[in-house]
Formats: C-alpha cells, structure tokens, sequence
C-alpha cells in the first residue's frame, strides 16, 4: 500500500462529491416516498441528503432513539478525552429539514406489499426503502457470552445511549493496578477493522496515566489488522511492556469465555485469567435483514456494487454496516458516502432513467493511539460488475517512523481526525 505523508479530509470529500453529483431535482414522482430505516451514518446521511439534492420526495426516517451516539471517538471515552455528550448527536437537524422523523423500532419488512411495520402496529409505506440497520451480536457465537454475559464482559460495539461504554470505563476505573484487561477480537468482516486496536491503544493511555503496572492481552482471531504497524509502533513507544498481542496463529481465537471465573479460553484450550474483559463478538447484518430474507449465508447482505439495491430484493437499498461490501471496510465514511449513491441510484429508478455511475468510493479512517498521536488509512474502491474492487497504489497509511521523526505528523493526523469526526457528523446530521 503506498504511504501518504500529507492529507486533508477537504480534498477527499471534494472528490467524493465530484463522484457522487446527482440530479438536483426530482421531475417524475414529485409524491415518492422514500422511507430509510436506521439513523446511523449511512441512514442519517442518505436522509438528510435525499431533502437537500431532490427536495420535492417525501423523506420519512424510522429510528428508535432521539439521539444518536457515534461508534468513532467513543473508544475516546475510555481514555477520558471525550465525554458522552460530545459524541451525541440529535436529529433536530433533520427534522429542521423536512426529514418526517418516526421514533419507534421497525420491525419487519413486506417487500411485496412495500412496507415497514413498526413495533407500534403501524405500517409505513415506500416507493423505495434505504436500509441502513448496522449490525447485530451473534450472542453465543462465542461459547458463553450470550446477553446477560454483555454485562460482565461488555462488548460496547453497538452505541446506543452509550451505557456498554460507561460500563467498561466503570471497570477499568475499579481494576486493581497491577490487573490485566483482556480484549477477545472477531475475524472478519466486523464494524470498524481498526476499531479494536484503538480501543486498546486508548485503554493503554488511561492505565499509563492511573494504573501503571496492569497490562493488556489482545486475544485476536486473525493474523493481521488495519494499520497494524503504525499500531505497533505506537505501542512500543507510548505503552512499551504493556501491551500483549496474541494472533490466531499463536492460539489467539477466543471460542469460550467464563464470566464467573473471569477466563477467556482459546481454539487450544488456553484459559486467561482477565480482570477485565471486552468481548467484541462476531458479527452479522441487523435481525431485521435477515428476518427480511435479504441476507446470504454470511449474515450479511448481497447488493449491486452500482446501486447499493438489494440483489434478493428490488427497490430496497441496503447500505452501511450489514451490506456485503468488501474490500471495501464496515465503516462511519463508507456508510455516509455510500448513501448518496444509494438515493441518487433510488430517484433515479423513480424516475425511470439509468442510475448514475459512480466511479470511486473512498474511504478515511483515523484512529487515535495516545494524546495528538493520530494515525489514519485511505482506501479508493470502484463498482466492479458484480462485486466492490479495491483501486491499486491508490490509497495508502500514515508514514512509520520513530515518534521523535513523526511527532509533529502524528499531531497533524490527530488534528485532522479531530476535523473529520466534525465534517462527518455536520453532513450526517446537520
């Protein structure tokens, strides 16, 4: 992968919007109804999106919560850089812009009937439907962590109102110094690749500061991850000693855990003693894809790479997290720029003219290791024909190199991360 020493997220997102340009006006059906499910990222950006770029559809977004609390900078919480309400955001914004805001869980989908029944008894419906649901918890994918062991070993990778999050900073505030805090990390596909290694790197940060002598054992059921190196290095520099990464070939998989005994075992029957424990399990499509027939045998959701619909079902688009996009990662950015697509891909079928083609999808992911100590990956993938293709020498990692080399790179990047959770959360939700 080559290696970018310089970035802004300004000049990303003015090529994605190049890419991603869309009729401004809907001339067909100016009654359509476009329903999306999920406030997330994907479905908070294709909301908001649909009333600016065709404001005569009619936009209805179904989200339980009346806020939502962002996956990216919570893991920010554990170290005591970010407060909760720093990283909630409300749908006022939406709302400000036409965007019929309905608060209640969706419950299943009538793709016949065009359809959303609500767990109310009410049923909602669409001309097209953007499906952005997240994920689920495969509970007891891994022996004994069903629910009720989510509150012992919190997984804290579905946000909600944030309590797994305050859950874990609660534990590791109680760890005796001297304890050990054991993550067991998912193969892929999950949400976020990078996302554990900077939970760790953030729970380092917080036990330098208050609890110097407890250590950290990274169970993980792969044998490699995003930005692995400049994780590493990071590591050796700001936590040396502290920090255990154990790989799938050296015994990593977790397959069973014991919350009375506090033990994470693995594939070779290795049990570790933990103090703490964050448990982020595998992974699928949200239970209401699946319950909807639209996933594959993956748990996840087969789509056109060109339109983001649904390939077992017409005029449902299903983008963000539970979608089947790989290479392309399970991530905040896909989920956002994607959506345009999906909605310029959906009024233009209502339209009944082509879609239009897109020809990059990008992605940015920062990842915050310690205080102004930021790294950050760029992927640019394309529409295959029937699947996601990465772009060769297009994308690339923060350069390596030892801290007193990088400190002011490594400053920049976090300034620049700090910029990008603004910009992102500003365009979904604003």
């Amino acid at each position: 992968m080559t290696t970018l020493t310089r970035r802004t997220f300004g000049l990303a997102t003015t090529a994605a919007g190049l890419a991603l340009a869309a009729p401004s006006v809907l001339h067909a059906q100016t009654t359509a109804r476009l329903v999306v499910v999920g406030g997330g990222f994907g479905g908070a950006s294709a909301a908001r999106y649909a009333r600016i770029a065709f404001p005569r559809i009619d936009v209805t977004l179904i989200e339980p919560k009346t806020s939502f609390v962002t996956c990216p900078y919570g893991n920010l919480l554990l170290a005591g850089e970010r407060t909760l309400p720093q990283i909630t955001h409300s749908y006022d914004g939406l709302q400000a812009r036409g965007v019929r805001l309905v608060h209640d869980w969706a419950e299943t989908i009538d793709a016949s009937a065009k359809t959303v029944r609500l767990r109310n008894g009410q049923t909602i419906p669409y001309d097209k439907l953007i499906l952005s649901p997240g994920i689920a918890i495969r509970w007891n994918a891994i022996e004994g962590y069903g629910e009720a062991a989510a509150e012992a070993f919190p997984h804290a990778w579905i946000p909600g109102t944030g309590a797994q999050t305050a859950l874990l900073r609660r534990q590791l505030e109680a760890l005796p110094d001297g304890g050990v805090v054991g993550f067991a990390i998912p193969p892929n596909p999950f949400r976020c690749p990078p996302g554990p290694y900077e939970r760790i790197s953030m729970v380092a940060s917080y036990l330098k500061a208050h609890k110097p002598r407890a250590k950290i054992l990274a169970l993980d059921a792969k044998d490699a991850f995003s930005k692995q190196g400049l994780f590493q290095d990071a590591w050796n520099e700001l936590y040396p000693g502290m920090i255990e990464w154990v790989p799938l070939n050296k015994d990593g998989k977790v397959t069973k855990v014991d919350v009375q005994e506090k033990v994470f075992e693995t594939e070779l029957g290795t049990r570790h003693k933990i103090d703490v424990g964050n448990v982020i399990p595998p992974q699928s499509a949200a239970q209401i894809a699946i319950d909807a027939g639209l996933t594959n045998d993956t748990g996840w959701v087969p789509v056109n790479p060109l339109t983001f619909e649904a390939t077992r079902a017409r005029d449902i688009h299903v983008i963000g997290d539970a979608n089947i996009g790989q290479p392309m990662p399970k991530s905040g950015y896909i989920a956002n720029s994607t959506s345009k697509v999906a909605v310029a891909a959906a009024v233009a079928a209502l339209e009944g003219r082509p879609a239009p083609a897109p020809t990059v999808y990008f992605n940015t992911c920062y990842s915050h290791v310690g205080p102004e100590y930021g790294i950050s990956v760029v992927g640019i993938f394309r529409p295959g024909e029937t699947a996601f293709v990465e772009t060769a020498n297009a994308g690339g990692v923060s350069p390596r190199g030892p801290l007193a080399q990088q400190r002011e790179q490594r400053r920049l990047e976090a300034l620049h991360a700090d910029a990008w959770y603004g910009a992102i959360t500003k365009d979904a939700f604003s």
